[in-house]
């Protein structure tokens, strides 16, 4: 049973590294310091990596803990969150791969059981949700501090609770943590309600560029780096912003792309029936059905032409 091996081989473990995707998000960020407060609570040597962590949730329970890079050592074990393959370990590579053992804890369906223990949960809206079930098998206290972190991953991660992928057990666990003291309400309008001022001005510069295809199935909006200059954007300034698209009437995939060194950052969201997990895929991403993200290394015109192409052919 894979949690008897994770359980074991924490167990033995003296150095433990933990690592997430790129471009954290509140899932990511939150399942990663929950598992990191456990594994203090069990008296480990640890280091939770995240290069580029969003300001956003600075706020969350020994946030100011998290390091830019691991040490020169050789981990007794890396775990990885919330990641689908180590290909988004951007950056992070050489300390989870060079561990003696590795997990992952995931939640995506295109999860490429890449480590040694492998334990995944499609059905999960959330790598959070699944954390709960590792750290209850472990013997973990959830603290009020853990339950934050925990929270904070659900809620960002199915929208406030308002994806299909919701269930019974998302609100049980919930209302576990909010009998522990944690303010749902306060973490609520932190992620998800206050915008930063970078947000707010990208979020005028998209809506302006957003242009409608396939008879308004398809919305497309993208930012490039001067932009990014322009409003001095930092990691998380980006959450959001595809959403705008796919709140639209009529609209089945919303497409967001941003510049990057490596070509354009895509995300993608769909409504009803669009598989976007495959969309990306076809250009080496991943992700959920009706969230997912890919890189598009071609110039904008280029990649624009390129997304919009694929997608049409899974429209109706």
């Amino acid at each position: 049973m894979t949690l008897d091996n994770i359980k074991e081989e924490i167990k033995k473990a003296n150095t433990i590294v933990i690592v997430t995707h790129e471009s954290p998000d509140g899932d990511a960020v939150g399942s990663s310091l929950a598992m990191y407060l456990a594994l203090k609570q069990l008296g480990k040597d640890v280091d939770i990596v995240i290069p580029t962590m969003p300001r956003i949730f600075e706020f969350l329970p020994s946030a100011n803990e998290i390091k830019k890079e691991g040490r020169d050592i050789e981990y007794d074990l890396g775990i990885s969150l919330d990641c689908t393959d180590t290909k988004r370990l951007e950056g992070f590579e050489p300390w989870y791969d060079n561990a003696k053992v590795t997990i992952s804890i995931d939640h995506h369906r295109t999860n490429a059981m890449f480590a040694d223990y492998n334990y995944v949960d499609p059905v999960s809206p959330a790598c959070s949700q699944i954390l709960v079930i590792v750290l209850m098998y472990l013997g973990i206290d959830i603290t009020k501090e853990i339950g934050e972190c925990i929270l904070t991953g659900i809620i960002t991660d199915t929208g406030g609770f308002k994806y299909e992928g919701v269930t019974t057990e998302t609100f049980e666990i919930a209302s576990k943590l909010l009998g522990l003291g944690v303010n749902l309400s306060g973490i609520y309008k932190k992620v998800m309600q206050v915008k930063t001022k970078a947000n707010f001005e990208l979020t005028k510069v998209i809506m302006d560029r957003m242009e409608f295809f396939e008879n308004g199935k398809i919305a497309f909006t993208y930012i490039t780096k001067k932009d990014e200059e322009k409003f001095s954007v930092e990691p998380g300034d980006h959450e959001g912003l595809v959403e705008i698209g796919r709140d639209i009437e009529g609209v089945e995939v919303s497409i967001f792309i941003r510049e990057t060194e490596k070509g354009f950052k895509t995300s993608l969201r769909s409504n009803e029936y669009v598989n976007v997990a495959e969309v990306a895929a076809i250009f080496s991403g991943g992700g959920h059905i009706k969230a997912a993200g890919c890189t598009l290394p071609f110039v904008l015109e280029k990649a624009k032409e390129k997304i919009i192409e694929r997608t049409k052919t899974f429209l109706k």
